[in-house]
């Protein structure tokens, strides 16, 4: 059974639970929302990655959630918490929240709401000092909601990850610290 961990006015964000896998690799598996991602994934890397966040949220008490619409019960995205954990990043072991909205839901806030509640998981129940997020240069969509968050450009924690194809294979990095959230709320 899914534990909620977070409700706004229009969203659920509950744990990963069986059958997850296959909702996102229905609902969010497309060209359109993979796109920066590194294209869409076979169903079996989607099971594997729920697999290893259900183990990490085990053990950590935080991962990524999924995000339902209350209106309709459906899956609209997923978006959370873990460990930056790409050997190529300057910055292993801190806390990274990422998200991704199904595209027929886009331009609806739906990814700031989220990303909004699982900031507040992040500094109150978490503990996290800070937060970063990764993103390529062409998602400006995901780099301008970081911005309207408050976040703040890292060029220095920057990486080159080729296992993106070349336009996105520079990752560049934001980050929130704790206090800069709280007084970003106010």
């Amino acid at each position: 059974m899914a534990d909620i961990i977070a409700e706004t006015p229009r969203l659920i964000l509950r744990t990963i639970e069986e059958g997850d896998a296959e909702r996102q690799y229905r609902l969010l598996n497309t060209p359109a929302v993979m796109a920066r991602l590194g294209g869409p994934k076979e169903l079996h890397e989607i099971e594997a990655k729920h697999a290893r966040s259900m183990a990490l949220y085990a053990r950590d008490g935080f991962g990524f959630l999924m995000i339902l619409e209350k209106a309709t019960g459906e899956l609209v995205g997923h978006c959370g918490i873990k460990r930056v954990d790409n050997p190529l990043a300057k910055n292993i072991d801190d806390h990274e929240i990422g998200w991704v909205v199904r595209d027929d839901r886009w331009r609806r806030g739906y990814a700031e709401e989220a990303v909004r509640a699982v900031l507040e998981w992040a500094f109150t129940r978490v503990g996290a000092p800070h937060v970063v997020a990764l993103t390529s240069a062409l998602n400006v969509g995901s780099w301008k909601l970081m911005e309207k968050l408050g976040m703040e450009r890292r060029a220095d924690l920057d990486f080159d990850d080729p296992a993106y194809p070349p336009e996105d294979r520079t990752t560049i990095l934001y980050s929130l610290k704790a206090q800069q959230w709280q007084e970003h709320m106010q």
